[in-house]
């Protein structure tokens, strides 16, 4: 299992991080094979036996907090409740799947416990600011990002004691804009968030249709934000079937369901 890393994160002797796709999981079907979602209709000791994998991967097996009893192999790995929101919630202890809090963004001081992002389109962002031991993860689909889950990522990595200059954030796979149609609602609704959004959009062959260019987006939200280092890594969920999930794609196809791509950072246990 060889995750997609970004060359700026790469750099960090504090955090190791990593895009995983659809490859190298024990699913099948249409969630062949590491498909990461309990979401999903998949089999639930398939996707425990996925994310223990990946788990293994980031060596989670050191524990969160010795002494918690936070265990070990997926417990190491912390996932949220998507639900393309603005929330960021701070990681101080473990939670079980079942438990996990409802939020879009993550962000964390403690060593040993990976951050996991689940998308199948939407953007994955991971954050770090390595002086400050500071990581965070974020879901950014269009309707996060449009209402802020990014500026909440990294207001509440300041408020941890992180360095917007310092922060570097990468965009891992997600839709690309030749991908990306939307109809005029969903462009109209972002010229009224802000009329310059419109160059994020060009004209789709469908009249009155646009293609939408969400890491563009994302990109452009975080250096408003005052991330000086973002890395856009410019790999297309819909177009890369082999190596990553789609909700779209899956869509486009009539298809029952679709598995999820997982993406994670950690800071390293000193």
């Amino acid at each position: 299992m060889k995750p997609l890393q970004s060359s700026s994160l790469c750099g960090s002797q504090r955090a190791v991080h990593g895009y995983f796709g659809r490859q190298g999981g024990v699913s099948s079907g249409l969630f062949a094979s590491l498909n990461c979602g309990y979401g999903s209709g998949d089999d639930r000791s398939c996707v425990r036996e996925n994310r223990e994998r990946i788990a293994r991967w980031f060596g989670t097996g050191l524990g969160f907090r010795t002494g918690l009893g936070f265990g070990t192999g997926e417990a190491g790995l912390l996932t949220v409740y998507q639900t393309h929101s603005a929330q960021a919630v701070h990681v101080q202890g473990p939670w079980s799947p079942e438990d996990a809090p409802k939020a879009d963004a993550m962000v964390t001081t403690e060593a040993g416990v990976a951050l996991g992002i689940l998308t199948a389109d939407c953007a994955p962002v991971l954050l770090s600011d390595e002086a400050a031991g500071v990581v965070g993860a974020a879901h950014a689909g269009w309707k996060g990002a449009l209402d802020g889950v990014l500026e909440s990522a990294v207001e509440l990595m300041e408020r941890l004691g992180a360095v917007r200059s310092r922060i570097r954030a990468a965009i891992g796979p997600c839709i690309g804009q030749h991908s990306y149609e939307v109809g005029p609602e969903f462009f109209e609704r972002f010229e009224r968030a802000a009329p310059g959004n419109h160059k994020y959009f060009v004209s789709a062959a469908r009249e009155r249709h646009k293609l939408f260019d969400l890491p563009g987006y994302v990109a452009n939200r975080l250096t408003a934000s005052g991330i000086v280092d973002v890395d856009r890594m410019g790999l297309c969920t819909y177009a890369n079937e082999e190596d990553y999930f789609s909700y779209r794609r899956s869509t486009h196809r009539g298809e029952a369901d679709y598995g999820r791509n997982l993406s994670a950072i950690m800071l390293v246990p000193r």
